[in-house]
């Protein structure tokens, strides 16, 4: 028996367009797909790991084979922990694949049983990243054509409260 189970891992602060395109895309191949949140104590996000839950779960929410959960620590642990063989990465530009692959081969060596499957992003998405569009919301620049509703719901919730 085939294993369909794929964990898409990141930060996801916030959930973007191009992210939603390349679980939705995913989801057409596998089975089940977690989107892994990574909660890194030492990296500072905007969002709290439970805050990008909720806009995750809420902006994937008509696609049923997708679960959102986080972790800390390994990529590789977290995937034994959750019974998937198989990481979904999207790839945006050039300098993306150098990194992309030089992690696929490190958790590779880790956890020989696990694939790297790579996405190549929609053109109208290669641009976008989480930090710009932050970027761009707290210089007051229109985002919505970015983000899902809950995300730009959340983000006016957190502009409020960084501004009170």
């Amino acid at each position: 028996m085939v294993n369909k189970i794929a964990v898409y891992p990141g930060s996801f602060d916030p959930f973007h367009n191009g992210h939603f395109d390349i679980v939705s895309r995913a989801a057409k191949v596998f089975d089940r797909i977690i989107i892994g949140v990574l909660h890194n104590a030492n990296k500072k996000t905007l969002f709290t790991p439970q805050e990008r839950i909720e806009m995750i779960k809420e902006t994937v929410k008509k696609i049923p084979k997708i679960e959102v959960k986080s972790f800390e620590g390994l990529l590789v642990d977290f995937l034994k922990e959750v019974g998937a063989l198989t990481i979904i990465r999207g790839l945006r530009t050039y300098s993306d694949f150098e990194y992309e692959l030089q992690m696929a081969h490190i958790n590779r060596s880790l956890l020989p049983t696990i694939e790297t499957v790579f996405f190549v992003t929609k053109e109208e998405f290669s641009f976008l990243s989480s930090r710009l569009i932050k970027e761009i919301f707290f210089l007051k620049g229109e985002v919505d054509k970015f983000v899902s509703d809950p995300v730009l719901e959340a983000l006016k919730k957190k502009y409020n409260e960084k501004c009170i």
